[in-house]
């Protein structure tokens, strides 16, 4: 190639094509804050760079470009990765500035170097941790340190505007989307990148509205991680996020985020069978929640509460605080409710109210008859953007089916919750359909629960 051309190799022929300020324009860094690669691409035409050439710079074939400029999604991390780097774009921009020393900085210490110390001193500290914040202790003192370990830190931009917070939620919104559809194994790295980039701005200059704002979007998006970690299996850098997550709600002064993250942490603690454990994070959540005036926030922990007392065997209050919930959200005002509560719907009290009785029909079957109905209204309103959900709830439908004698339902529900798991990259998923298969093992005698208990079997030998 001749150096008059731009000189050799792709780094010559993207510096010709797009401008030098393509990447810094608003319109351009809110797509690719969203990763809208089609977005991406249409702006790079109105830039004068051709199909072809976006083809040649990022390594796809032009009919792949064009599907693309016609709107289909671009969510695989590896091409992602490849069109950032072909067309220069810097990494952070699309929430991909990801290597070894900013996986360790953000995520924390591996899950393996904690392993020593024992689950339940580890969620002691963690609820000792969660009392100081919900009570208005400092936060940023010596214990929020112990959390992740802190190599060196990436230079910070000098000044940061809403805007920058705003690309901050943006991604938080984009990536939480992936978790609810393909499971937390599918976006937990995009979201840790996402955070190693975020995390940077707390060094940064900035007015006090936007610093107050950037505390409540990055422990969202903390709380976010702690999620896909969970969902992931890794406990440690669960407790490790949702403990920043607490922090920095707390500094926002944002009560309903701390509610949520006090919720989240105590389903992992119910999803380790440590259901007192669990209660104490979701009374110390109905604190904030109180505070915060929310009562959409003070029904989630209500159902959760529920669910609580109904894996410690206790009926009564479960029921009570069921009851609450149901009370609480008919008063709520979902319309005007902070966005991280307003997944909490009409389907999620059908969700629960279900979810709850089916742990209790596992110890008294009667209560299946309040379980099949919720669970199946649920279901019949999950859409294949909560792929994960539906397959919860249709799991734990096929379980209420066997425990009540109708083996068929059960087997047929419980192959629909097989097929909606398929594609989901969650170990909770797993973990979820355990009861099912317990219930398929015990009624081996009868054709359709052996096939359904085969069909488990090999699900979990995959």
């Amino acid at each position: 190639m001749d150096a008059s051309h731009g000189g050799s190799g792709r780094e010559g022929r993207q510096g010709q094509l797009i401008p030098a300020d393509a990447w810094e324009r608003p319109d351009m860094r809110a797509a690719l804050s969203k990763r809208e690669i089609s977005t991406v691409y249409r702006l790079l035409r109105q830039h004068g760079v051709s199909q072809r050439q976006i083809a040649a710079l990022t390594g796809q074939s032009q009919s792949e470009v064009s599907e693309i400029l016609k709107g289909r999604q671009v969510m695989a991390y590896d091409v992602l990765t490849r069109i950032s780097d072909g067309l220069g774009v810097p990494r952070g921009y699309m929430g991909l500035a990801y290597d070894e020393a900013t996986a360790i900085r953000v995520v924390g210490a591996a899950d393996g170097q904690q392993a020593e110390e024992d689950e339940s001193v580890k969620r002691r500290r963690f609820l000792a941790h969660a009392a100081q914040v919900t009570m208005g202790a400092a936060v940023f003192g010596s214990e929020s340190g112990t959390w992740a370990a802190n190599p060196a830190r990436t230079p910070a931009p000098g000044r940061i505007g809403m805007t920058d917070v705003r690309q901050v939620e943006a991604a938080t919104r984009a990536l939480r989307a992936l978790d609810y559809q393909y499971g937390g194994g599918f976006c937990r790295d995009a979201v840790v990148a996402q955070l190693s980039w975020g995390q940077q701005m707390l060094e940064s200059n900035g007015t006090e509205l936007v610093k107050s704002r950037l505390f409540v979007a990055l422990a969202d998006l903390h709380s976010l991680a702690g999620w896909t970690s969970f969902d992931t299996g890794l406990m440690d850098s669960a407790r490790g996020h949702f403990a920043n997550a607490l922090d920095l709600a707390k500094q926002g002064e944002n009560h309903p985020l701390v509610a949520n993250v006090l919720y989240r942490m105590g389903r992992v603690y119910l999803h380790q069978e440590a259901p007192n454990d669990a209660l104490k994070l979701f009374q110390l959540g109905q604190i904030a929640a109180q505070e915060s005036g929310s009562e959409l926030a003070v029904a989630v922990l209500c159902a959760n509460e529920a669910w609580a007392y109904a894996m410690m065997g206790n009926d009564d209050q479960a029921m009570k605080l069921l009851g609450r919930s149901k009370d609480e959200f008919a008063r709520a005002d979902i319309a005007n409710a902070e966005s991280w509560v307003k997944f909490f719907n009409e389907t999620d009290v059908y969700a629960m109210i279900g979810t709850v009785h089916t742990v209790l029909a596992q110890q008294n079957a009667a209560h299946t008859k309040y379980a099949i109905p919720a669970l199946t209204r649920a279901v019949d309103s999950y859409d294949d953007d909560m792929a994960r959900s539906k397959a919860f709830m249709l799991s734990a439908l096929a379980t209420n089916h066997l425990i009540d004698g109708d083996l068929d339902q059960g087997a047929r529900v419980g192959g629909k919750a097989l097929d909606c798991a398929d594609g989901i990259k969650s170990e909770r998923v797993r973990d979820r359909m355990r009861p099912m298969q317990i219930e398929a093992e015990k009624r081996r005698n009868n054709a359709d629960a052996r096939d359904l208990a085969d069909r488990l079997h090999a699900f979990y030998a995959a």
